[in-house]
């Protein structure tokens, strides 16, 4: 075994840790709290659901009203995927091929959930109100973990 490449040699690797570094915080600064019961509401007490009802107000009114499937994607988001993403981003950045099969569940889990997601924001009661800002803000999160199981495809992901 000749060890992982450097990082700076695996550029989508550099790409999938700025994505799940931005992840990991809104799982754990906007979905853990939703999920929990902070009010996404003007007068929030946790200032990023001031921010997050601005963004409901003009874009995804789903959130200003969650049906249960979004509170329970929400607490699969800040109480799994986030924690989670914290480990992939050390085993990414340090080249840990430990982290292949525990990846490729994630991706299981993380494509089931934007499927949920997106169906409910979709065809529920609140669609979206700006299809060409929400589609781009959100697809990232099907396709990312996507690029994620294409990255994780040969069993020693990180050599050579």
């Amino acid at each position: 075994m000749a060890g992982p490449r450097p990082l700076l040699k695996r550029p989508v690797d550099l790409l999938l840790i700025g994505f799940f570094t931005v992840s990991v915080l809104y799982g754990f600064l906007f979905s853990l709290p939703q999920g929990l019961g902070v009010p996404v509401a003007a007068d929030s007490p946790w200032p990023p659901l001031r921010a997050l009802h601005d963004w409901a107000l003009r874009i995804e009114p789903a959130h200003l009203d969650p049906p249960a499937s979004l509170i329970a994607s929400a607490l699969l988001d800040g109480f799994v995927h986030a924690p989670f993403g914290l480990v992939l981003i050390y085993a990414l950045a340090r080249g840990r091929s430990w982290i292949r099969i525990p990846a490729l569940v994630y991706v299981g889990s993380a494509v089931t959930n934007m499927f949920g997601y997106f169906y409910v924001t979709f065809f529920g009661p609140h669609p979206p109100l700006d299809l060409a800002v929400y589609v781009p803000m959100n697809l990232p999160w099907l396709f990312v973990p996507i690029l994620l199981a294409w990255r994780m495809r040969r069993p020693e992901p990180f050599e050579g």
